[in-house]
């Protein structure tokens, strides 16, 4: 009996504390304009919302370029993550050494190699809007109005010393009188390469210096004269680290090879085939896979097609491409004082 009452009693104050059991019930039905009135309530929260949200992702994208201008403005003290500079270790020694800067330090690790390769390059960059960040055909254009009268003098000079009858045994010769460049040291002695294909671009750099400077006045103070003239000089600067890379015998073999075929068709004026060494140097002729290159143990067939000798050089780094885009300068040059014998040589 007394569990009976207690039951009761438990059922009674649920039913006065519960508002829907209390008499509180909700109405059945509900006018239009309140369900107009809840929806446009939710909507606004909801839009609210939104706005909260995107509001948030532009100040977290203004916080993160900040940070970004911060550690460009910062180089020297502000590391860099290694997650937006992931090279291999190949072309992390392959660039230090085109700087000029040991391929590793004692005790550092991969890591701190490549995270001091970017700080270097930075650096560069930083250096490089210090100083103006002017475009470098310009400052060549600049140079050449700025030296012509010592170009005039220089050329007084030469005139006065220069042998006019080997100057004229020079000229006749050209491209013939210098030996051609063997192919077959490619793979029987490289090292012997690296001596002929310097000496042969810097002679016909310097063959394109001299008749820059032996064109009539008239022609010199032409617009079209100065941009030749700029172009000149712009070459010749962007082909000091590729000298430099021969003089120390560091070029990769596949880029050695590429370049010895452009400088023996150039000597026996084959421009046509010399272009296409060039376009396999610059751009490369690599087949593109596509879709998955391997799956489980086994290779697609044109995986083993994919080799160092075919990928494209022109987008290893700003350095490269210009010293190889210099290559088809000197080309162009020597096609133009050296035309082939047969028509069909000549470059497109």
């Amino acid at each position: 009996m007394d569990a009976l009452k207690a039951e009761i009693a438990l059922k009674r104050k649920a039913i006065q504390e519960d508002p829907v059991l209390n008499g509180a019930r909700p109405t059945k039905y509900m006018r239009r304009g309140e369900l107009e009135r809840l929806k446009e309530e939710q909507e606004r929260k909801e839009r609210e919302e939104k706005e909260a949200r995107e509001r948030e992702e532009r100040e977290r994208k203004e916080r993160e370029e900040e940070e970004r201008r911060r550690q460009r403005a910062n180089v020297r003290g502000s590391p860099v993550p290694e997650s937006s500079f992931n090279i291999s270790n190949e072309e992390t020694i392959r660039r230090l050494r085109a700087k000029g800067q040991p391929i590793r330090l004692f005790g550092e690790s991969d890591k701190e190699r490549r995270l001091r390769l970017r700080a270097l390059e930075l650096i560069e960059e930083k250096d490089h809007e210090r100083h103006g960040g002017q475009n470098d055909f310009k400052k060549a254009l600049e140079d050449v109005e700025n030296v012509e009268r010592l170009l005039k003098d220089k050329r007084a000079k030469e005139e006065e010393t220069k042998d006019k009858g080997k100057k004229k045994e020079g000229k006749e010769g050209g491209a013939d009188t210098a030996e051609v460049l063997d192919l077959g040291l490619v793979k029987a002695d490289p090292d012997k390469l690296y001596p002929l294909i310097y000496h042969a671009l810097k002679r016909t750099l310097k063959e394109w210096e001299e008749w820059m400077d032996e064109r009539p006045e008239s022609v010199k103070r032409t617009t079209q004269g100065k941009l030749a003239a700029a172009t000149q000089r712009q070459s010749a600067e962007y082909l000091k680290p590729l000298f430099k890379l021969l003089r120390s015998r560091n070029l990769p073999p596949d880029m050695l090879a590429r370049i010895a075929e452009i400088v023996h068709h150039m000597q026996k004026r084959q421009y046509q085939r010399a272009n296409d060494s060039y376009l396999r140097l610059s751009i490369g002729n690599a087949p593109w896979p596509i879709g998955v290159t391997m799956v489980g143990i086994h290779e697609r067939s044109a995986r083993e097609k994919i080799s160092a000798d075919q990928v494209a050089h022109v987008l290893n780094d700003e350095v490269s491409r210009k010293y190889i885009q210099s290559l088809k300068r000197l080309l162009t040059f020597s096609q133009t004082k050296y035309p082939p014998d047969d028509a069909t040589q000549l470059m497109g």
